[in-house]
């Protein structure tokens, strides 16, 4: 009796698993609110320099008689005459902005009068904020395969929240630096272990429609909460204390969550793993019989994981074809990550509230969610993965270069454009996140999606490069994320469909993981997921009576 048959007994899609699913949704939307308190903090509204006369009129005589100059926002006036909206430069810098605050909300960049000559300062703290992130992933994720993935979980929140409770006293550029460092070390690590732990104790199928349903959901409502906590606050400072509080909810899961059995398998700690079965069971009102857990027991020993489970990362790297496959699921994994900052990050400038545009994009995550649930019950991780990326690239290109057949598109328009192709990263994202972590065998998992994700973050410092490009031809930053799309398309095609399949626990296993499977042969896939299963326990059988 294998892990995934003692699981099913033990329950896979009962009370324990709802579980999980609640708390990782809980995760979802106070991670959402860490993860682009970034972007919230720093958002910069319409402004522009400093001039006594200016004082008791309207934002919009004052933006009138700013935009004849090429800078609006940084150029200082020596005389105005109100009448004719006629002024004159000023050789002198600009030290003082008027501020037209977007519902009232006053964020750092304003605060700290971070605009203009200082305007570089905002950006140096984000790109520290990555660095964590890289940082961190890399970090945590060595530690969920050395001391497990709960403590690890409550390890990368708990520095998310110093960072951002730290960040609320920073008053120049070096502590804001240091503090939104340590904020980064937190980022994707603080839920990509709990997606692991999520991934591991539920079936396929509850797998596939409660993490995107948990995703999709939670998540958006993190970030719609996180702009409207913004302007009911009215203070970045106030913001930061907000969303840093609830990320201490985690050392919570410490009583609630079993750490992984499989991982304790791979740590040659039987005993430990058979107890946290036993807690899931009779959390799930099952009654498993000494004879059952005799027979796993059994077959651990007999299949030698106890003696072969103790994998290295560079165990991995040693395999020919888990070495493709995992380089392959890098390139796939770092090239969405990219997409994804591009295309989610991307709410200002746009002629619209860029608390009401995050709203917006926010509330495609649920549909993409549900959607992308739907494809992958429907065609598999595989065709999923291949339809989204390629409709994703196609769209992405074609509204780029609609875009740059019109000098002056419209707000709607723009909102438009913008919103579906988020809902398109987001369908694409997901599926990548699924697919890659069932692609990694049990035993270097954390390990191995650490390095993804550091390679993903690694290349989305790209993102500002890719974007400026669009200052030379509009389309251009839309038709690279196209032949990124495809790219990654066909890259997709070389990998193993992991739909409905035993995943590997060892780097042994993982090295047989479809290894005879062509590059189509997931379109000619009509098996069931009975039939899938029953395949399964006959070749459990098999093996028990070998």
């Amino acid at each position: 009796m294998d892990f995934d048959e003692i699981l099913a007994k033990c329950g896979n899609s009962n009370r324990y698993q709802y579980l999980l699913l609640a708390l990782y949704s809980v995760l979802m939307f106070v991670t959402a609110m860490h993860n682009f308190s970034q972007n919230v903090i720093g958002f910069v509204p319409d402004h522009w320099c400093y001039h006594e006369q200016l004082e008791g009129i309207s934002f919009a005589q004052i933006k009138a008689i700013y935009n004849q100059f090429e800078k609006p926002s940084c150029t200082r006036l020596a005389t105005i005459d109100l009448i004719t909206g006629n002024a004159t430069i000023s050789p002198d810098r600009c030290d003082r902005w008027i501020y037209n605050y977007d519902f009232g909300f006053r964020s750092m960049n304003t605060e700290l009068n971070w605009v203009c000559d200082d305007a570089y300062k905002a950006p140096v703290g984000q790109s520290l904020f990555f660095v964590g992130s890289m940082c961190g992933t890399l970090i945590f994720g060595f530690l969920g395969d050395k001391i497990g993935r709960i403590k690890s979980l409550i390890l990368a929140n708990f520095c998310g929240f110093v960072g951002d409770f730290a960040t609320i006293f920073a008053d120049n550029l070096t502590t804001f630096s240091i503090t939104r460092f340590i904020s980064g070390l937190a980022v994707d690590a603080n839920s990509y272990l709990m997606f692991i732990l999520v991934l591991e104790y539920v079936s396929p199928k509850l797998r596939n429609t409660g993490l995107n349903m948990s995703m999709g959901i939670f998540y958006s409502l993190g970030m719609i909460c996180s702009s409207w906590i913004a302007v009911w606050v009215g203070h970045w400072r106030k913001y930061l204390l907000c969303s840093s509080i609830p990320l201490l909810l985690t050392i919570l899961f410490y009583f609630l969550v079993q750490e992984s059995a499989q991982w304790l398998i791979t740590r040659n700690d039987l005993d430990g793993a058979v107890q946290r079965l036993q807690h899931v069971a009779q959390f799930n009102k099952q009654r498993i019989s000494e004879s059952d857990w005799d027979a796993f027991r059994s077959y651990c020993e007999k299949s030698k994981q106890l003696k072969q489970q103790d994998d290295k990362f560079t165990d991995l790297l040693k395999t020919p074809h888990l070495r493709g496959i995992f380089i392959q699921m890098i390139i796939v994994f770092m090239s969405m990550t990219v997409c994804y900052n591009i295309m989610s990050r991307n709410v200002e400038g746009l002629g619209i509230s860029a608390f009401i545009m995050f709203s917006l994009t926010a509330l495609t995550l649920p549909p993409s969610g549900i959607l992308q649930a739907k494809i992958q019950d429907r065609f598999g991780r595989k065709g999923s993965s291949i339809s989204s990326m390629l409709l994703t690239g196609v769209f992405t290109a074609a509204s780029g270069i609609a875009l740059s057949l019109s000098q002056h598109p419209s707000v709607t328009l723009l909102v438009t454009l913008n919103i579906i192709a988020r809902f398109g990263i987001s369908v694409c994202f997901g599926s990548t996140l699924l697919f890659s972590t069932e692609l990694v065998p049990t035993s270097v998992r954390s390990r191995g999606l650490s390095l993804a994700h550091v390679a993903g973050a690694a290349f989305s410092l790209l993102s500002p490069y890719i974007m400026h490009l669009g200052t030379y031809y509009r389309a251009a930053p839309s038709i690279i994320l196209c032949l990124i799309f495809f790219a990654c398309a066909y890259v997709c095609l070389l990998l193993p469909e992991t739909a409905n399949r035993k995943l590997p626990l060892t780097v042994k296993e993982g090295e047989h993981f479809g290894e005879e499977e062509r590059m189509f042969d997931f379109l000619r896939s009509t098996k069931t997921k009975a039939t899938v299963d029953a395949q399964q326990e006959a070749d459990t059988r098999q093996k028990l009576m070998s």
